[in-house]
């Protein structure tokens, strides 16, 4: 298999489990645990587990921005 080649279907298949991890992750904390979710208003837990969302979405992006500049897309 040529380098770029095996170079772009490693980085999909980062890319695809990285999404699926915090997806998961953002699935058992704000919906099992029940950090995501408001009873009649938002607590301290509801904010700190959605700026930790928003921050870690950003972080993410970021990186997988990065990692796809080097395969060239």
């Amino acid at each position: 298999m040529e380098d770029n080649t095996k170079l772009f279907l490693v980085t999909i298949m980062q890319t695809v489990s990285l999404l699926i991890l915090w997806l998961l992750l953002n699935i058992l904390f704000g919906l099992y645990l029940k950090y995501g979710l408001f009873e009649n208003q938002p607590s301290a837990t509801n904010i700190i587990y959605y700026i930790i969302f928003i921050t870690g979405s950003i972080f993410l992006i970021r990186y997988i921005k990065s990692k796809w500049k080097k395969v060239g897309l």
